[in-house]
């Protein structure tokens, strides 16, 4: 079959040499502990000078560092030297079944593949193949950008979703059996994690097929009941920045030859990613908060019935005596095309409620209305916050407002994505930081 088509590649996936320290080899995502210098600090020890991804990987925490560039220039010599070296070794082409066993044995599983930047476009409204879900900032990507565009290899902590409630593409493969590829626990506490490949060329034609019917017009049409949508088969879920990274690469690379059909085969082309089913029981979406630093809550709620009013919305907002009240009071309240949405600011507790909204989710909602009022309040800052402990401790200074949101659910995620387009940035998060993915595979991406 054509595997253009579902713009997916079988790649050749380079593993660590077998007698390498799998542990001291694998290190979480690069924008986990961003604030957090004394986690990276502990695993740079607890590495020493073993091989590992964090000598070929950037942390966010050091991208505001001095010496950022010496970091980067270091990264490509690193990954020159794993390659010449013989520290990382090339499999037989296919794809890899992950399984990865997270907080109380709890399992998600994944299929490593390569997907095709030919079909990808992170505008917000985009009608490729594979799409950004989230608001991408285009502002992060130039450091990112430093680093893939003059290395040899990449490493996936992308983590793409596809919709597939039968459970027809990844999961029959765990009913295989597979060679083993690797088994080893993840640092920090992070669970553990086993890699088997899948290169027979039965399994990858049947998983190729099983995505192809995933994805076709048909199918796309009877899930989602509409008639005049683009395909949407693959959604970026975690790594949206260093996917659209890869493509910036890709275009560039088009853009600088004489004649750019004759790069179509390369394999800057693609990029590696772990397919996850958004119905795998394993995986888990939660909310992120919001909470606004130097506001006026008059000020703030005037602003936002003007702003809403302003879209054909009807806007209020009650006061709640406690966090009782207000649980007892949003329950009353709730009803189909109402968002509702609790807040604290500084002494008051409350309810902001926009009735016919024009957005899908409170949070789009809302970040739009924040996005608006920051432009005209550039003393006011807001923060992205995990937990209602810390939103009720920081919305409850004074000055300060935290709006609590619902968490998306996954099995909406999809419908939203193709009605309204990419989701505002931080709509939500796939786990705490310790369960986001591993760097572990990696691919060359020079010809």
């Amino acid at each position: 079959m054509n595997f253009d088509k579902i713009a997916l590649q079988v790649p050749i996936i380079l593993l660590p040499h077998n007698d390498g320290d799998l542990k001291k080899w694998a290190v979480v995502a690069c924008d986990q502990y961003t604030s957090q210098l004394e986690y990276w600090e502990r695993v740079r020890k607890f590495v020493g000078d073993s091989p590992s991804t964090l000598k070929i990987t950037l942390p966010e925490v050091y991208l505001e560092s001095p010496d950022v560039n010496d970091r980067i220039a270091s990264i490509n010599r690193e990954m020159a030297a794993y390659l010449s070296g013989g520290v990382l070794e090339a499999q037989a082409p296919g794809f890899m079944l992950v399984e990865r066993t997270i907080s109380g044995g709890k399992k998600r599983r994944g299929l490593i593949a390569a997907l095709d930047l030919e079909h990808y476009d992170y505008s917000k409204d985009a009608a490729t193949l594979i799409r950004a879900t989230e608001g991408t900032i285009i502002d992060r990507l130039p450091p990112r950008i430093k680093v893939r565009e003059h290395a040899p290899i990449e490493l996936p902590h992308i983590m793409v979703l596809i919709d597939d409630p039968e459970r027809t593409v990844i999961e029959p493969l765990f009913g295989k059996e597979l060679p083993l590829a690797y088994d080893s626990d993840l640092m920090m506490d992070s669970g553990h994690i086993r890699g088997r490949l899948v290169s027979h060329a039965g399994d990858i034609d049947r998983t190729a097929q099983a995505l192809q019917k995933l994805g076709s017009v048909e199918a796309f049409n009877k899930r989602y009941g509409v008639t005049d949508k683009p395909v949407l088969l693959y959604a970026l879920g975690d790594g949206n920045h260093s996917f659209a990274t890869a493509k910036v690469i890709w275009e560039n690379l088009k853009k600088a030859s004489a004649d750019p059909a004759a790069v179509m085969d390369h394999p800057a082309r693609y990029a590696l990613v772990e397919l996850v089913n958004i119905h795998d029981e394993g995986l888990e979406f939660e909310p992120i908060f919001r909470v606004v630093f130097n506001v006026e809550l008059p000020d703030l709620l005037a602003r936002m019935e003007s702003y809403y009013r302003g879209q054909g919305s009807i806007f209020s907002w009650h006061a709640v005596a406690d966090r009782a009240e207000m649980r007892s009071k949003a329950a009353a309240l709730s009803r189909p095309g109402l968002h509702v949405i609790p807040f604290v600011a500084g002494k008051a507790l409350g309810l902001v409620c926009i009735d016919k909204p024009v957005l899908t989710l409170e949070v789009g909602s809302l970040q739009a209305f924040l996005d608006a009022y920051l432009q005209e309040k550039p003393a006011a800052k807001i923060d992205y916050i995990h937990g209602a402990d810390v939103l009720v401790e920081l919305g409850s200074q004074q000055g300060n407002i935290g709006f609590a949101l619902p968490v998306l659910s996954k099995f909406d995620f999809f419908r939203t994505v193709i009605l309204d387009g990419a989701l505002p940035r931080k709509t939500f998060s796939m786990g705490e930081a310790h369960e986001k993915r591993f760097y572990l595979e990696c691919r060359k991406i020079v010809a």
